[in-house]
């Protein structure tokens, strides 16, 4: 099985015309030390700054729009992006299709896993950007794969970071396995032939992890997995992003010298990351406040907005601009 090239809406080439889905300000692009990153920005420059980090092979366009609005209208600038391999910002295709079993296999007997490149260089990334935009200290909001990219972030370059949210991520524990069913979903997703069975897996996807107790966002999945194919995909990025991630290891250790504010938010029917992996977290980094969200998998369901705002709002403002 196949997935389409990215080729056509790489950075560079054709740009895809904007969505009326989304209220951000037109794309831009930053250069990172060697890599290009497409970024957006939402909200008064003058306010807190809110750095979003998405997850693993997922564009910046899969924060809602309407939770990224009501952050920007509590007094947050918001910088979102696509990470590196992922939508506009650069594919490492010289890089190649690393063995991502072979990884797997290496990280659960203990071994060291060579990869492309790592969470660091990817934590790496998102100080680059700050850096081109002229922030000298953001709060920093991952979710999955870009919660343990904040985590590495506020590890490696603390006085970078004002506040860590760190939502749907654990800590590294590699006892913290995804459901089975879910694996299934997510490798299902990336063999497909065709943009319609890509959107269509898409949202199959996050039927099987999504959020059991609140309606299903269907629109929502749908609309963005047709962008998302037409900015640009790329199974041999969605292989290398995991395999950075399956070498990076526990955290645990690194996370419990932390010494900022910080914000856990994780949903107790999770089937990707199971709510162990967000509870190893918030027991690691000294005085770290924890939510957990009755009835919520691996997304984030329209009705918990208001909570998660709240929640990371009172987090910033806490933690202030120094």
């Amino acid at each position: 099985m196949t997935t389409p090239s990215a080729d056509a809406a790489a950075p560079g080439r054709r740009r895809p015309p904007p969505s009326s889905r989304w209220s951000f300000s037109d794309e831009r692009m930053a250069r990172c030390g060697g890599i290009e990153l497409c970024y957006r920005t939402l909200g008064d420059p003058a306010g807190r700054p809110l750095l979003m980090i998405m997850g693993l092979a997922s564009q910046m366009y899969l924060w809602p729009e309407g939770l990224c609005q009501a952050l920007a209208d509590r007094g947050h600038f918001l910088v979102l992006f696509d990470n590196r391999d992922v939508g506009r910002s650069t594919h490492l295709k010289e890089a190649g299709h690393p063995p991502v079993l072979r990884a797997i296999l290496r990280a659960l007997l203990g071994l060291p896993v060579r990869a492309p490149y790592t969470l660091d260089d990817m934590a790496g990334d998102a100080a680059g950007l700050l850096d081109v935009l002229g922030v000298e200290r953001a709060h920093v909001c991952g979710v999955s794969l870009g919660g343990m990219i904040g985590q590495t972030l506020a590890i490696r370059r603390p006085e970078r970071v004002l506040s860590l949210t760190s939502i749907m991520a654990s800590g590294g524990n590699r006892r913290r396995r995804p459901t089975a069913r879910a694996i299934r979903a997510v490798v299902r997703r990336n063999r497909v032939r065709s943009r319609e069975q890509y959107v269509e897996r898409f949202v199959e996807l996050f039927r099987t992890i999504g959020s059991p107790a609140f309606p299903f966002e269907e629109a929502f999945f749908r609309s963005y997995a047709e962008l998302a194919w037409q900015r640009g995909l790329s199974r041999d990025g969605i292989a290398r992003q995991l395999v950075a991630l399956i070498a990076h290891g526990d955290r645990g250790p690194a996370l419990a010298r932390l010494r900022l504010p910080t914000l856990v938010i994780h949903g107790d029917r999770d089937p990707l990351v199971p709510l162990a992996g967000g509870l190893d977290v918030a027991r690691a980094v000294p005085g770290a406040e924890l939510l957990v969200v009755e009835g919520m998998g691996h997304d984030l369901p329209r009705a918990v907005w208001p909570r998660v705002v709240d929640a990371i709002s009172a987090l910033t403002e806490r933690a202030g601009t120094t």
